[in-house]
C-alpha cells in the first residue's frame, strides 16, 4: 500500500520574546494537532523579527533558544514536526524578491494587520520597509514550503488573502507552480492582555507567559482588570470587558459553575479575589506541566540547539526544491 500523502502546514512565531497564553489559545494548540495529522513545518521568523529590532539583534539572537524551548515544552515533536530557523533558509529571501514584482506599493498600504501593527510599535512615517513587507515575506515563508494550511489567528486573514492573490498571479505568469492557501482559525476569542485594554502582547507588558513561575501567575491574576464600580463583594459587578471572567471562559473546563460565578457577581454578593485565586488555580494547572518540562529542557541548551539545526536542514532541501520550480517556471535558471 501506498503511504498516505500529508498536506503541508507552515506557520511560527517571531523571537521577540518567551511564548505567552495567546499564543497558547491563538495557535500553538493547533500545532499540537496538525502535526499528527500533516506534515508540520514551524519556523522561528527571526528576519521578521529583526524588521523591528534591527537596533538590537542580540534581542532575537537569545529568544531562538527562548522560543525553541517554549515549542518542546507544549509538546511540539521534533520526529513529527519540523522546527527551523527562518534566517538560515536563503531561498525564503529568494522568494521574497521574485514576489515583490508581483505586488503594488498601494495593495501592502492597504493592509489592516500590518497597519495595526505599525500603529503599536509607533511607526507612522518610519516605518522600516522590511517591517511594511511583511505580507510578502510571509507569502514565501508559506510558498516555499507548498504549506497548503495555516494555523493562525483571525488577524492573520488579511496575510493569507494576500498570499493567494500572489500564488494567483504568479501561476497566471509563469504557470501552475502554487496552490491556494487556508487558514485554520483558532475558534477562541483573541486572548485580551491582563491590563483589558488591548491583546495579549509581548511588546505590550501585559502578558502570562508559558514558563512564568506560580508567584508570576498570582501577581499578574491579582493585577488584572475587573470591573473598577465593583468596589465592595456586595456590589453588582459588570461581566463584560472583565478580563478574569474572559480567562475563565477560555481555560476552566467547568462551564456551568462559571456561568453560575457570573451571575453572583452581577447581582453582588462575589469578590474579585475570590475570582481571581479560581483563575490562579486555573492557569497553574495549565502551565505548570509546560513549565516543568521547559526546566528539562533547559538543562540540555546543546541539544536544544542541535534539533534546530537539524530542522533547518530538512526545511532547506525542501525549499530548494519549490526554487528550482520557481526558477524553471520564470525562466531564469540559466545553467540548469
Amino acid at each position: 500500500m501506498s503511504k498516505e500523502i500529508k498536506l503541508r502546514a507552515l506557520t511560527g512565531d517571531r523571537p521577540t520574546g518567551k511564548l505567552h497564553l495567546g499564543h497558547f489559545v491563538g495557535s500553538l494548540q493547533n500545532r499540537l494537532v496538525l502535526q499528527d495529522t500533516h506534515e508540520q513545518y514551524v519556523m522561528i521568523a527571526d528576519v521578521q523579527g529583526l524588521s523591528a529590532n534591527a537596533q538590537d539583534p542580540q534581542k532575537i539572537k537569545d529568544n531562538i533558544y527562548e522560543v525553541a524551548l517554549d515549542y518542546l515544552a507544549v509538546g511540539l515533536d521534533p520526529q513529527k514536526t519540523t522546527i527551523f530557523v527562518q534566517s538560515m533558509i536563503p531561498e525564503i529571501a529568494e522568494l521574497t524578491i521574485y514576489f515583490l514584482n508581483l505586488v503594488t506599493v498601494s495593495r501592502l498600504g492597504q493592509n489592516p494587520t500590518v497597519k495595526t501593527e505599525m500603529k503599536e510599535k509607533g511607526f507612522d512615517t518610519s516605518v522600516p520597509a522590511g517591517f511594511y513587507m511583511h505580507p510578502i515575506n510571509q507569502a514565501a515563508d508559506i510558498l516555499a514550503f507548498q504549506a497548503r494550511v495555516v494555523p493562525a489567528g483571525e488577524d492573520q486573514s488579511p496575510m493569507i488573502e494576500q498570499t493567494n492573490e500572489i500564488v494567483e498571479k504568479f501561476n497566471r505568469l509563469y504557470g501552475p507552480v502554487f496552490e491556494k492557501v487556508s487558514m485554520l482559525a483558532s475558534h477562541t476569542p483573541r486572548l485580551m492582555g491582563i491590563d483589558g485594554k488591548a491583546k495579549m502582547s509581548k511588546s505590550l507588558g501585559n502578558a502570562i507567559y508559558l514558563s512564568d513561575s506560580k508567584h508570576d501567575i498570582e501577581k499578574k491574576v491579582m493585577e488584572m482588570y475587573t470591573d473598577p464600580e465593583h468596589i465592595k463583594a456586595t456590589d453588582p459587578g459588570h461581566v463584560e470587558g472583565n478580563v478574569v471572567f474572559s480567562y475563565l471562559d477560555v481555560f476552566d473546563p467547568r462551564h456551568e459553575e462559571v456561568a453560575a460565578l457570573k451571575e453572583q457577581y452581577r447581582t453582588g454578593g462575589l469578590g474579585d479575589v475570590t475570582i481571581k485565586k479560581r483563575l490562579i488555580e486555573v492557569l497553574e494547572t495549565i502551565i505548570a506541566p509546560i513549565r516543568e518540562k521547559r526546566e528539562t529542557y533547559a538543562k540540555d541548551p546543546a541539544q536544544v540547539m542541535r534539533m534546530l539545526e537539524e530542522g533547518t536542514k530538512r526545511a532547506r532541501e525542501v525549499a530548494a526544491q519549490t526554487m528550482a520550480q520557481v526558477k524553471n517556471a520564470i525562466g531564469i535558471n540559466y545553467f540548469s
